[in-house]
């Protein structure tokens, strides 16, 4: 694939990360990523280890969970994403992690890298971005409220110093969401693989229904 970074990447890429972080990304998990899929080669942490360790007789990096703990700053900066059944706690040598920012367009937000600000009390999420960006990261339920963006302001008007673009803004919005949606106490929800989600009074009305005609017909049977 093409090692032109897209203007998401390198908005992510100039965020407060690690040069070891950069380099895992840049040389470890971009060359070897599928385009159409964002999904990166199968993790092997061997040949990360030894790319990380260059030429560092002092060898740093011994542990797979030292890869992990670059890999937790890529996600919080939106540049790795994480299938519902990865968990950095453990080890994921074998497993695909998807690269988000790989298939975001250059033209469609091309504006909302050009400015960079501190948060506000005024801040709006930019809507087309996060619906992009909810897809892209898999989130089912991409529904939010005045609480939740409140939320969002709140936490980062305690942090002054973050100075983020628009495009950057939205991106972290959309994780603190999908955050929200696998966490235990998102109420009221159906759980749709390790996610919370909004349930539908017509879905929830369907399933009473079948719930009723499957106890009918098993009472028939036995009649």
């Amino acid at each position: 694939m093409s090692n032109g970074l897209t203007q998401a990447e390198l908005a992510a890429l100039s965020s407060p990360l690690a040069n070891d972080a950069r380099v895992l990304y840049f040389l470890g998990l971009r060359p070897t990523a599928n385009l159409a899929t964002t999904a990166t080669a199968p993790i092997d942490y061997k040949p990360l280890l030894a790319l990380l360790n260059g030429d560092n007789k002092e060898q740093p990096y011994q542990r797979g969970r030292q890869i992990n703990s670059l890999l937790k700053q890529l996600e919080q900066a939106g540049l790795v994403a994480l299938p519902s059944e990865i968990d950095l706690a453990h080890s994921i040598n074998g497993k695909s992690l998807l690269l988000p920012l790989l298939t975001v367009s250059n033209d469609s937000f091309d504006t909302l890298h050009k400015s960079h600000y501190v948060m506000s009390h005024s801040w709006k999420p930019n809507l087309a971005l996060f619906e992009e960006m909810a897809g892209l990261i898999g989130i089912i339920d991409a529904e939010y409220n005045e609480e939740d963006v409140g939320e969002f302001i709140a936490y980062w008007l305690g942090r002054p110093n973050a100075l983020f673009s628009e495009f950057q803004w939205t991106q972290k919005f959309a994780y603190t969401m999908k955050r929200k949606r696998v966490a235990s106490g998102y109420e009221p929800t159906r759980k749709i693989g390790s996610q919370q989600v909004k349930v539908a009074p017509g879905i929830e009305a369907d399933d009473n229904a079948r719930k009723l005609v499957e106890k009918y017909a098993t009472s028939t049977k036995k009649s």
